[in-house]
């Protein structure tokens, strides 16, 4: 059944709002957020979602953030994945970008949803095909089935919303949270610029350093140690690659972290106590 024209603009507004609020973080530097001990006593960072209802309400109930003011939390990677309809197979991972989104209007300065490969393919139209299936036209089979007509113009407000996510987050303790790194950076050159200026039509181009920053998955320990010293990092923590036990530590520099599937995992930062590497491995929790 196709929404009606008030919950269709409701859900515009909403992504407007998203978006304005993206721009506007007391944060966000470029795009970069830069978070400090005077702004946050926690940060709570997951990782892919993918469509999983059940793994991102898990995470809304265990970042709490109406009852914990002082607590962040970065999202990252909700499109393609999860339940379909029964009309016409599409993807229903939209609801998510729009919950998504939901949260950054009610929570503008604390909640963080970093630009990932995915969403950054549904801006391109870059195609991505996983079990023959094509991830994006199920995606816009989706919205069709729900917003008929008016598909276009939803379209076009989480267009302005993806465009305006950060790329990264940084904490205390030089540490670094982006979706994944960019690949070969031993021979292939990164606009770190990219973090520090407003985003052109150029950037949302295959081969740019935006799409490389969210392609990459390179993890041997010379690249971690490359991007580590460009964005001054001494810990890294993405997303993007899967993990079967939930997270990984393919070097000594970089954490990856996984929510789309079971077991899902998230980290609990401190903000004002110093972590060491180890220290943040160990303090790495299961999502219920």
């Amino acid at each position: 059944m196709i929404a009606s024209i008030e919950y269709i603009e409701k859900v515009i507004a909403t992504y407007q709002e998203a978006a304005e609020a993206n721009r506007q973080t007391p944060l966000r530097d470029g795009n970069i957020i830069v978070i400090t001990s005077d702004d946050a006593d926690e940060v709570m960072i997951t990782a892919d979602l993918h469509g999983n209802r059940r793994n991102f309400n898990a995470i809304r109930n265990v970042s709490d953030l109406e009852n914990h003011p002082h607590r962040h939390l970065i999202l990252q990677e909700v499109c393609h994945g999860g339940p379909t309809y029964p009309t016409n197979g599409g993807c229903m991972s939209h609801t998510m970008l729009e919950d998504v989104a939901k949260m950054k209007a009610i929570y503008p300065s604390r909640v963080h949803f970093l630009l990932s490969n995915h969403e950054l393919a549904e801006v391109m139209d870059f195609p991505i095909v996983k079990g023959q299936k094509m991830l994006n036209l199920q995606f816009r089979c989706g919205l069709q089935d729900t917003y008929g007509p008016a598909t276009e113009k939803v379209r076009e407000a989480y267009f302005e919303f993806i465009r305006s996510c950060p790329l990264a987050v940084r904490l205390p303790g030089d540490i670094f949270v982006s979706h994944t790194l960019p690949e070969n950076l031993d021979t292939r050159d990164f606009d770190t610029t990219i973090f520090h200026r407003e985003l052109t039509a150029a950037d949302f181009q295959q081969h740019s350093s935006l799409f490389n920053l969210v392609w990459g998955r390179d993890f041997r320990p010379e690249n971690a140690q490359l991007f580590a010293k460009l964005v001054g990092a001494k810990v890294l923590i993405n997303g993007h690659d899967p993990c079967a036990e939930g997270f990984k530590t393919p070097n000594d520099l970089q954490i990856i972290l996984d929510c789309c599937d079971r077991p899902a995992c998230y980290v609990i930062l401190l903000i004002g106590e110093a972590q060491s590497y180890a220290q943040i491995v160990e303090s790495i929790g299961q999502l219920p």
